[in-house]
């Protein structure tokens, strides 16, 4: 990769010769930059200066054939890059009545993300997902906000890391320490900072697939979920909530009232 080149060119794995512009190159002042390919996800990024070429001190991560269950190189710097919550990122999450996890927490944000898809960087909250069980890195979510409350007009707002897996896969908004005989859960992020005015400490599971899967924990011995109301919502709600009450744990579903609804809506229009 020519990081003192046109802020296109060829790929290195998938170009097409040298008039192909699939790969974006973005370098920061500081020296820190990133290689993005929009055709088959490659992925290079720079730190401690700008080089020439392949002689830079770099990693690389190229798209994987299957899904990685361990956060990646980019995954663990990105993160590195974030910070706590402040600026646009805490002005939307006032502005949709959440609760600010504690700074120990897997949430953070990035003033300026990069939003591949499109081109455009702009601020994001950056959530760690981490095995629920064991508590290992393994993917990043991203979602670009706007200080109102809205997601940003970017298509999608909302992003996992490519080629990393999400199964089995929590964002532990509050950290495990704070986590005794009781959690609480939700599918979205913004769902389950609702439950926290109510209830804590709460984990997002980012979708209802996770959210039915959500495997038990040692000591936990009380659950509480907050559940979309819509059939997949509910479904896997019902379906955490077996799997558990069968152990013997304690279980209670929070589901607002009107259809297609979350926690969050019934906080918002309270």
């Amino acid at each position: 990769m020519d990081w003192s080149g046109p802020s296109r060119q060829p790929c290195p794995t998938c170009g097409r010769g040298l008039k192909d512009r699939s790969c974006g190159v973005t370098v920061e002042p500081g020296g820190n930059g990133v290689a993005h390919c929009f055709r088959c996800g490659y992925v290079e990024t720079i730190h401690g200066g700008r080089a020439a070429g392949r002689h830079g001190n770099y990693t690389c991560e190229r798209s994987a054939d299957k899904q990685d269950s361990k956060l990646s190189t980019y995954g663990r710097d990105l993160w590195d890059e974030c910070i706590p919550i402040e600026g646009v990122a805490h002005a939307y999450l006032n502005a949709r009545q959440c609760v600010i996890p504690p700074a120990a927490g897997h949430l953070r944000c990035h003033p300026k993300l990069k939003h591949w898809p499109s081109g455009s960087i702009g601020p994001a909250l950056v959530a760690l997902v981490t095995d629920a069980v064991t508590g290992e890195p393994m993917s990043l979510h991203r979602t670009w906000v706007q200080a109102d409350g809205s997601k940003a007009q970017m298509d999608p707002a909302r992003m996992l890391l490519k080629d990393h897996s999400k199964a089995g896969g929590v964002v532990r908004l509050w950290p495990d320490e704070d986590v005794t005989t009781s959690l609480g859960i939700g599918e979205g992020i913004e769902t389950t900072l609702s439950l926290a005015h109510a209830f804590t400490p709460t984990w997002a599971l980012i979708d209802a697939g996770n959210l039915a899967a959500m495997p038990l924990l040692k000591g936990v011995q009380s659950l509480l979920i907050a559940a979309d109301n819509d059939p997949p919502g509910i479904a896997a709600a019902k379906s955490c909530a077996m799997r558990w009450a069968r152990q013997g744990r304690e279980v209670r579903i929070v589901l607002p009232e009107a259809p297609r609804s979350d926690l969050n809506d019934l906080v918002r229009s309270a």
